[in-house]
């Protein structure tokens, strides 16, 4: 597994971390068992990022991390959470004291006096350029309650906004091959300026999986039955936005153009971490298979493994299809 600079922190990363929004809420049910044998699964392959939230399962993700932390010292894995979504995104709403008693829930919840990395959770974008809004996170760090802060976005120009701001570690964003602009300007800016870059949402809420067909169901409380069209939500959370049918033909398209042995979730994962900017990529998992496949598809980056593929080809095709199935729809919305 390899590991990248978070920012300016002087932690690394790994490659390949871990989202986990499904061991919250949204994605149907996962146990307590379940949920620790995907922690577990996931630091044995290599895995030293956890991204949760302080609202995925109303703070059900974060206990659940820091639970699992505390009964495997020195495991050396870094927590990124985020906050901003406990109340209406309204722009009074993101203020110190909320700040700070967000962040007081959420060292309670993972058991530590100072949290690793906090991240607004897509804010509005008055929220991202208000000077006073990095001012209370400054403050927070100067106190110890968070070591280091950054900005989880919708849109390309709120990352540009975040990264703007001196004092932001990451920018999170999603960005996979069926939402292509962060390429335009978010990755090389984020570079530019010392910012990590984590992409989530990188398999399109499991369309990239190749394991969906027109006929899958989702459970009632999983986001992919209530969100396609943004009912809960922004709808680009569900499915990266892409029209469920549409998904399914430009997954396919893009499975056909692997060679025999590589799945297309580990191409498009190894696709994504390689490209110039990103610091991380944060899958899901539900399981400890899925969780150990995504992890295993950091060694794709590596030559020396014997297990490389060519994400050049695999590059050639993603722009491809994107071009021909998903540009004109997905590229000027976010």
């Amino acid at each position: 597994m390899q590991h990248r600079p978070l920012g300016r922190t002087g932690r690394d990363v790994s490659a390949i971390g871990l989202g986990t929004w499904q061991l919250g809420a949204d994605w149907g049910s996962v146990s307590e068992a379940d949920a620790t044998a995907v922690l577990a699964a996931s630091i044995e392959r290599g895995v030293t990022l956890f991204d949760t939230a302080d609202v995925y399962g109303d703070g059900r993700s974060e206990s659940l991390i820091g639970g699992f932390l505390a009964q495997n010292p020195g495991h050396g894995i870094t927590v990124a959470t985020k906050l901003g979504r406990r109340l209406p995104q309204l722009a009074e709403n993101y203020n110190a004291q909320n700040f700070r008693d967000w962040t007081d829930r959420s060292r309670r919840n993972l058991g530590v006096d100072t949290l690793d990395l906090v991240q607004l959770h897509c804010p509005p974008t008055e929220v991202i350029e208000d000077d006073a809004t990095f001012a209370a996170l400054d403050d927070l760090v100067a106190d110890g309650a968070i070591a280091a802060y950054g900005v989880s976005v919708e849109t390309c120009a709120q990352a540009l906004a975040a990264i703007a701001h001196p004092g932001v570690t990451n920018v999170q964003i999603i960005f996979n091959p069926f939402r292509l602009k962060p390429l335009d300007e978010v990755l090389p800016a984020a570079a530019g300026a010392g910012v990590a870059v984590f992409a989530r949402v990188p398999l399109a809420s499991g369309l990239l999986s190749g394991r969906y067909t027109a006929s899958t169901t989702f459970s009632a409380d999983d986001h992919r039955t209530y969100n396609r069209q943004g009912a809960a939500f922004d709808r680009g959370e569900t499915f990266s936005g892409v029209d469920y049918g549409v998904g399914l033909e430009a997954a396919a398209a893009l499975a056909a153009s692997l060679p025999e042995g590589v799945s297309l979730p580990a191409a498009t994962l190894a696709w994504i971490a390689s490209r110039p900017g990103v610091t991380t990529v944060i899958p899901g998992a539900r399981n400890v298979a899925q969780a150990e496949s995504n992890a295993d598809a950091g060694a794709l980056l590596d030559a020396d493994t014997g297990t490389a593929i060519d994400l050049a080809a695999f590059d050639v095709a993603v722009h491809e299809v994107y071009d021909r199935l998903l540009r004109e729809a997905i590229h000027p919305l976010w």
